[in-house]
């Protein structure tokens, strides 16, 4: 276990240890099966969520769902935004679609991650041998300090016309997700972390972040480690996106990057990603959209959040079944016969979810 692998960080002022993802305990068991928070969330997010608990059931995997519907609209009520934290702090896991911002303005996603302090967000991006895109051979983690910067939400209108926003890094948390990047980087057995910022022109902030991912990149002698300008790294995603292997940065960019990347794989339909904080860790796709204009059309591709409910399975060190549900993922990726709209085709979400099933069938059988 990673536990047993990495280096504590004694040796550096004001880091405190860092989650990783075997260190989080799996979540709460009655009967055998782990309860699960799920939050579907609005737009196409009650569709997808479908797909997953539909082949869950198929695979009678050991997982119980606690729904909790949570929308931009049930928002209004305090008390389902606070249900939904007691329902994720008492399960320690969930599978959770997006939501809508409410009519004042307060941005939810963010208050979750606050509230659970969910400070580390992992999206994976890979290519597909089914999926043509310009490039092949992608592979890279994009990981996302997901508490503060510039998603602080500080802002203020000093003066009629004149509107000031807060960016908050602290060396603390810098640090935190430096150390979560590094630990990631040791377990799944990655070459590289490369910290991305804009210390250049933020020499404060951004150049504290930076500093902090250097102080602990030393202690990982066994991981290369680079800095690239976020705005070539824009750049060189396009040009040459396979020498990335594990980036780590501030919350602003790490939303740019990884919607980036997630556009040079196959779109916001295949990119799973996961969430983690101390004691708690929340799946969801990786490219935050509710897709509006589709809700209740049953379009949607729900390979990103079957995906991230098959990572969510190996959390809870449910590995096979994992493994099986990510390869049937692949091998319907891998045909041309079922494909939702988003990839070229004119499946639907239940036939998208029919052609996963009948997969894991063959893996099974």
């Amino acid at each position: 276990m990673l536990r047993s692998l990495v280096r504590p960080l004694k040796t550096i002022t004001g880091c405190k240890a860092a989650s990783t993802t075997s260190s989080i305990q799996p979540g709460t068991k009655y009967g055998g099966k782990t309860t699960v928070t799920l939050i579907p969330g609005d737009g196409v997010g009650p569709e997808i969520c479908e797909s997953v608990t539909t082949i869950f059931k198929e695979m009678a995997v050991p997982v119980e769902f606690e729904t909790i519907e949570l929308t931009k609209h049930t928002l209004k009520d305090e008390g389902a935004f606070n249900m939904a934290v007691t329902s994720l702090k008492r399960n320690g896991v969930g599978l959770k679609g997006v939501i809508n911002r409410s009519a004042d303005f307060r941005h939810h996603n963010v208050e979750f991650r606050g509230n659970l302090d969910t400070y580390a967000n992992v999206v994976r991006c890979m290519s597909f041998d089914g999926i043509k895109t310009h490039h092949t051979g992608i592979d890279l983690i994009a990981i996302r300090e997901n508490t503060e910067g510039e998603y602080s939400c500080l802002e203020h209108e000093s003066v009629p016309g004149v509107v000031e926003s807060f960016k908050v890094i602290t060396r603390e948390k810098s640090l935190r997700i430096a150390k979560f990047a590094f630990d990631y980087a040791l377990e799944h057995k990655r070459r590289k972390v490369t910290c991305i910022h804009k210390a250049n022109i933020m020499k404060l902030s951004d150049g504290l972040f930076k500093q902090c991912c250097k102080e602990v990149s030393e202690l990982y002698p066994t991981i290369d480690y680079d800095e690239q300008i976020v705005d070539n790294t824009c750049q060189q995603l396009v040009i040459n996106p396979q020498q990335f292997d594990v980036m780590v940065m501030p919350n602003l960019y790490g939303n740019l990057v990884s919607n980036l990347a997630a556009g040079l794989v196959g779109g916001a339909g295949v990119v799973p990603s996961k969430s983690y904080g101390s004691e708690i860790a929340v799946f969801e796709p990786g490219a935050r959209h509710t897709w509006m204009e589709m809700k209740g059309m049953y379009v949607a591709n729900p390979v990103a959040m079957v995906l991230s409910s098959a990572f969510m399975l190996k959390h809870l060190t449910l590995h096979d079944a994992g493994d099986k549900l990510i390869q049937a993922v692949k091998l319907v990726l891998n045909k041309e016969s079922c494909k939702t709209r988003d990839l070229g085709g004119n499946a639907t979400t239940r036939e998208m979810t029919r052609a996963i099933l009948e997969e894991l069938n063959q893996l099974y059988a």
